[in-house]
């Protein structure tokens, strides 16, 4: 009899189709709990405001989130132009998206009475790990703001898409910058329009929030007044404990660079030394996470005498260290070196990313002046043309970088965290805001994972090599223009004819995988394209035994991208193996395993103490 009173009355209310039990996890039991920890929750927010400010007041910051926000108004406002100079289009837009929010309430209300048919997301929107909880679509309300979150934000980026007038510049960056908007506005990131944090918030009666804001003010604190966002659990790991292992010695050291050589563990190695040059924008030791996951430890089982430079975290001292400093204090120093320890003048060489760039520009300068050290380059993600290089040319327009470039004379370096949220910001939907969910709202520790301690370990950039790397490479091109100058000679790619292996990643949102192959042509000599699956750090830092992604090989980089991909041969698993295999193809002599270091005195242990400095 009760069972239907109770159908009755949701029949009564027009809610035939929805069942009240479902909100039953959303209303609060404890009130006076709840009240008690939401003042706790913004007394722990002033302790994050504090420590925002703190270091604002001494001056010993200053900020410049204005220049950003100034650059995003401006940019969107010539889109908003081109939609409001025409009251038809005006209304054309607002119409389109004032139709999809009625057609949303309607299909809500019918919902909410029994009478809708669910209508399926379309495949991206139904991927969206953001709205994987049932409540998304089991509950009307909820169920709403998803729906309205989806329309307006796919109306946004129409709006971009289809203005007409813009240059493909501020057409990119207005795409980036709508994007970064609709991520930071997802119901997904607020406690009362998303179900999961809603419930939690309400069985915890708000500890959630309070162990949030603790964290919020820690990582303030941590950022010396800016937010350091935690994505792991850092108390884990130790760099040369559990961190880049791989046993071996620094041999030499210059200004801005130490020169690791790791010990064989092999009879025989090949006779040609293999030297590392990694990005200083990040450490090298994400080529050596752990043994498992280590390149450069599988590289010395394979054989190869491994030498690796590690670069200098810089401060102030370093603000003139510049492209020519790096090419010669640090790959030249290393090429030295080697020479030193093991009497060998050819090398094969690996650049990766920024690096492989620093690598390519040195190999041009160096088929100038008729040095041959360097028998043939590998390049893992690395761009040298940079037409299509990705959301990253969003930061390297002319009044961006001078505006960098004023930052950067006051102190003679770009800070880490600058770097590390550009690239956070990339992904945000994916590097920002789920850690922002769980450690703020959900008040969650993230879980420990390597690859994103390497991720959060920063590191500066001097000056004068920022500078040169945004305004030569991002900026004008310069390199694959044939006007890139370094030590005074304009250098040409085309002047470098040893055997190249360039290796792109089919998901890089850093060094995408059409701008590589673009690259691949303006060298002079063979260049054989490989494509690996997943993207910049996966992609490269895929163990064989591990049998995840696939690679694709094909005939010579040239014509389009896209055709190279259709004809291109796919094979399971890791690259490492094909890679090598060229290697040995070139020269498989082999000679007996070297001593490190050979009559050189060793320095210190690996890793080294220039990566272990922390910015």
């Amino acid at each position: 009899m009760s069972q239907e009173k109770d159908g009755d009355t949701r029949e009564a209310a027009g809610f035939a189709g929805f069942d009240p039990k479902t909100i039953e996890p959303y209303v609060v039991r404890n009130p006076e709990a709840l009240a008690v920890n939401l003042a706790r929750t913004v007394e722990q927010l002033g302790r994050a405001a504090s420590a925002w400010l703190a270091p604002r007041e001494r001056g010993e910051k200053v900020d410049t989130v204005a220049d950003p926000v100034v650059d995003m108004v401006k940019t969107l406002s010539r889109v908003s132009e081109y939609w409001i100079s025409d009251p038809r289009r005006t209304l054309e837009a607002q119409t389109h998206l004032f139709g999809s929010y009625f057609g949303i309430w309607t299909r809500t209300l019918q919902k909410l009475g029994g009478e809708a048919e669910p209508v399926p997301d379309d495949a991206r929107h139904a991927a969206d790990k953001r709205f994987a909880d049932e409540d998304w679509a089991r509950n009307p309300f909820f169920d709403f703001l998803r729906q309205a979150y989806f329309v307006t934000s796919d109306w946004a980026e129409k709006m971009v898409s289809e203005a007409e007038g813009l240059d493909e510049h501020t057409r990119h960056k207005a795409a980036f910058y709508v994007r970064q908007i609709t991520s930071a506005l997802s119901p997904s990131n607020f406690v009362t329009t998303n179900p999961q944090l809603y419930r939690e918030t309400v069985a915890s009666n708000g500890e959630n929030l309070v162990r949030g804001m603790r964290m919020l003010a820690e990582d303030i604190m941590a950022g010396k007044g800016d937010l350091k966002l935690r994505q792991t659990d850092t108390s884990k790991f130790a760099v040369g404990e559990n961190l880049a292992v791989t046993p071996g010695k620094v041999i030499a050291q210059s200004d801005v660079c130490q020169v690791i050589q790791y010990d064989a563990t092999t009879e025989d190695v090949l006779k040609r030394p293999l030297l590392i040059c990694p990005p200083w924008i990040n450490k090298f030791y994400v080529l050596d996470l752990n043994p498992q996951k280590s390149f450069i430890k599988w590289a010395v089982d394979q054989g190869h005498t491994v030498f690796v430079i590690s670069w200098v975290n810089p401060d102030e001292r370093h603000a003139r260290k510049d492209w020519e400093s790096y090419a010669r204090e640090g790959i030249d120093f290393a090429l030295t070196t080697i020479k030193q320890a093991c009497g060998e003048d050819e090398v094969n060489a690996v650049g990766y990313c920024v690096g492989g760039t620093l690598l390519a520009a040195t190999l041009a300068l160096h088929a100038q002046e008729g040095d041959k050290r360097i028998r043939s380059a590998t390049l893992f993600t690395t761009q040298v043309d940079f037409t299509h290089a990705g959301d990253l040319k969003i930061f390297a327009d002319e009044d961006q970088i001078a505006a960098l470039e004023q930052g950067m004379a006051a102190v003679g370096y770009l800070d880490g965290s600058k770097m590390a949220n550009a690239f956070n910001m990339l992904r945000s939907s994916e590097l920002i805001w789920p850690y922002f969910v769980n450690n703020y709202l959900k008040g969650q520790e993230p879980l420990p994972f390597d690859l994103l301690y390497w991720n959060s370990d920063s590191t500066r950039m001097p000056a004068a090599n920022h500078s040169y790397y945004l305004r030569n490479c991002y900026l004008t091109n310069s390199l694959s223009r044939g006007e890139m100058t370094l030590a005074g000679k304009k250098l040409s790619l085309k002047d470098v004819k040893i055997p190249i292996y360039n290796l792109a990643t089919r998901e890089d949102h850093i060094a995408p995988a059409r701008s590589v192959f673009v690259g691949s042509s303006i060298f002079g000599g063979k260049v054989t394209f490989v494509l690996s699956g997943s993207g910049h750090i996966a992609g490269v830092v895929n163990p064989p035994d591990r049998n995840k992604y696939q690679f694709w090989t094909g005939g010579p980089p040239k014509g389009e991208y896209d055709d190279w991909v259709k004809s291109a041969r796919e094979t399971a698993g890791s690259w490492w193996p094909h890679w090598h295999a060229w290697i040995e193809n070139l020269d498989g002599r082999k000679v007996l395993a070297r001593k490190t270091g050979g009559p050189l005195n060793s320095i210190e242990e690996a890793p080294g103490s220039y990566v272990r400095m922390r910015a």
